[in-house]
């Protein structure tokens, strides 16, 4: 669904006077030009190759980062809390926090319907900027930048509990309660550049939450977190029970 933000044209200078660091203007554009705008401009390089670059450097300063302060987390954990600090939303909601959509190079299609403020467009902006100041200063600066970055989101995922990954989470409730896995079944409507998922959690064969969202897998976090959040008034209840007869 195209959102209703207007969008104005900002100087990449003011870009980097928020993020801080020094980039080469022609690399700070690549960083910044969609495949979109890309293609109408007669088939220029993209930022793809700088969001490849990015991402591996984003998950080796965050692994690192979670492996030294938190000691006494279990892989388990960690992988959770990589990917509640990592993952599209997370990046997004800090690309919303730099403004970073009144910089994103897009093509005439993807701006009609709002891609300046779509999650998958603004979450691999930011790992091609990050790509972009490793190419220019090393890994170093780079991991200084990536915790300017993600720094709130990896103090909000070290308490987040089930929220961290609701799918796995709902399922270690059912596996406790005895209840089949759950199932999940997922229909989309709307254009390809526009489309929402809906998913609904079946679970025993009663349905126990339901969820949308632009991709399928955040329909059916949604839709997990519903049923987790059900399923775990049940346990409590079952335990002050037991409690209760002990």
């Amino acid at each position: 669904m195209a959102s209703k933000k207007t969008r104005r044209v900002t100087p990449a200078s003011e870009l980097l006077k928020k993020l801080g660091v020094h980039l080469d203007p022609e690399l700070l554009v690549l960083a910044l030009t969609h495949r979109s705008f890309a293609h109408e401009a007669g088939g220029i390089p993209t930022n793809e190759r700088l969001e490849f670059l990015g991402d591996a450097v984003l998950g080796v300063v965050t692994a690192e980062a979670l492996y030294r302060d938190y000691p006494e987390r279990p892989e388990g954990d960690l992988a959770k809390m990589r990917a509640a600090t990592v993952s599209q939303r997370p990046l997004a909601r800090i690309a919303r926090r730099l403004n970073l959509g009144d910089f994103i190079l897009l093509g005439k299609g993807e701006s009609r319907t709002g891609g300046y403020d779509k999650d998958s467009i603004l979450s691999d902006t930011v790992e091609a900027l990050i790509g972009a100041v490793y190419l220019t200063h090393g890994l170093e600066t780079t991991r200084s930048f990536v915790h300017f970055l993600i720094d709130d989101a990896l103090e909000e995922a070290a308490v987040l509990g089930a929220g961290l990954d609701w799918k796995t989470s709902l399922q270690e409730i059912c596996a406790r309660l005895g209840l089949d896995a759950p199932a999940y079944q997922n229909v989309s409507n709307g254009p390809d550049h526009a489309r929402i998922f809906t998913s609904r959690v079946v679970i025993d064969g009663e349905e126990r939450g339901t969820g949308t969202g632009t991709a399928k897998k955040h329909a059916e976090q949604e839709a997990a977190e519903q049923a987790y959040r059900y399923l775990k008034i049940r346990e409590d209840e079952q335990t002050r029970q037991a409690e209760t007869l002990a």
